[in-house]
Order: structure tokens, then sequence, then C-alpha cells
């Protein structure tokens, strides 16, 4: 009987709640070799980026963002990723929102990346700062013009009253922009956190999983290093 299964049936007589501690799965992988790793990191993450596409991989760009307010207290959501190369990763929120307000009071963030499916997870660390207007006009007006609405509409993380008051919003900017290009608000644009270390991780069996961190030195220079799972 496969694991499923017999979860299945274990659930007919006790709480999920129960159960939690016995899903189990068994990560069976190559693992990582140093040798076959590139010397940088963002190299290395495009690497495995395209792997996940390949392997069709559900939206490959969600990330975890985990921010910290300036009473030390964490806060983490999934965000899309929008774009990386040399100088970072791109994600792009509204300013205001929990996140921007956190980011805007402190600069450290991290990134989570999991592709479960080929047992690998990309944790990333480093500070955040604004990407140019221009940047996030490109994009604003790159989306459909349905995000572009409800990025206007929304004030993101604020309380509401209900449903018909947001959808009211925007239905009221729909006929305010029928005709014309919808403005990329002002608290609205996207963040680069640019990395001081990238750790790769990918399951292996046994729980004797594989993790390869890069860390950025004092001299920009990235060095490699194996951690204990």
């Amino acid at each position: 009987m496969s694991f499923f299964k017999d979860i299945k049936g274990q659930v007919r007589n006790k709480s999920i709640r129960q159960l939690v501690a016995n899903f189990r799965n068994e990560y069976l992988s190559k693992g990582i070799s140093e040798n076959e790793l590139d010397d940088d990191p963002i190299d290395q993450f495009e690497k495995w980026f395209n792997e996940s596409v390949k392997n069709k991989i559900p939206e490959p760009n969600i990330m975890n963002l985990s921010t910290v307010s300036n009473d030390c207290k964490p806060s983490g959501r999934i965000v899309l990723l929008k774009g990386f190369d040399e100088n970072g990763f791109v994600f792009y929120t509204n300013y205001d929102s929990r996140k921007g307000s956190e980011l805007a009071e402190n600069k450290y963030a991290a990134l989570t990346f999991l592709w479960h499916e080929l047992y690998r997870q990309v944790r990333i660390e480093g500070t955040v700062q604004k990407i140019s207007a221009e940047e996030s006009d490109k994009y604003f007006h790159s989306r459909p013009r349905g995000s572009q609405l409800s990025a206007v509409a929304s004030a993101q993380s604020r309380i509401i009253p209900d449903r018909d008051f947001l959808e009211k919003k925007v239905t009221e900017l729909e006929k305010e922009f029928q005709d014309r290009q919808i403005p990329r608000p002002d608290n609205w644009g996207g963040f680069c956190l640019s990395p001081a270390s990238i750790e790769f991780w990918q399951g292996r069996a046994n729980r004797l999983h594989d993790r390869i961190q890069y860390i950025l030195n004092e001299k920009n220079i990235w060095i490699r290093q194996r951690l204990a799972p």
C-alpha cells in the first residue's frame, strides 16, 4: 500500500492533527558535487531555475520573502520573482504594504525557493533597495490591465470593510481609465535583493541532505562551503 493511501485510511480513525508527524517522503537524488557547481552562485541559480522550467515545475518563480520589522518581529509571504542578474533578485509590491514598510525600516531580507519535485531548495539572504522608477513603470505597464487596476485599487495590508468595497473601487477605476493608460501608483514598484549569501540544498536519502553555501566576502569574492544537513 502506498504512503498516501495508508494515510487516507488512517484519517478515518484519527484526526489529521494526530497524523501530521507521519507525513514522510524519502528524497532520492544524486546530490550535489562541489566540482559540478559554478563559481558564481547567480550562474548556478540560473542552471537550477532552468532545470525547474524544463521539468515543468508549476510557477518556478514562486518564492517566500521573509522580512523583519524594526521591533524584531519576522513575517513571511509568497511573492513572485520577476527578474535576476548579477545585481540581485527583483520582485514587485506595494511600498506601503507590510513587507514594503518593513523593508523601509530594515533593509535585510531573505528569499526561499522550493522546487519540491526536484527535492531542491535555494535560500538567499541580503539587502534590498528600490529599483528605478523607469524599471517599475516598464514592468507595471507590461502587466494585464486587470492586474494594473488591482494594484491601484488595493491599499495592500490595510483593513477594508468587505469584498464589495474592493470590487466597487475597481469598477470605479475601470470607468476612470476606460480609454487611457493606467498610471503606475507612486507607492507601487520593485525591490532588488542583493545577495550576501546563497545556499543550495539538495534532498538526499535518510535526511543526509547536501547543503552548499556561497558567502560574499569583504573583497566581493564568493566563498563556497559545505554545511551539515
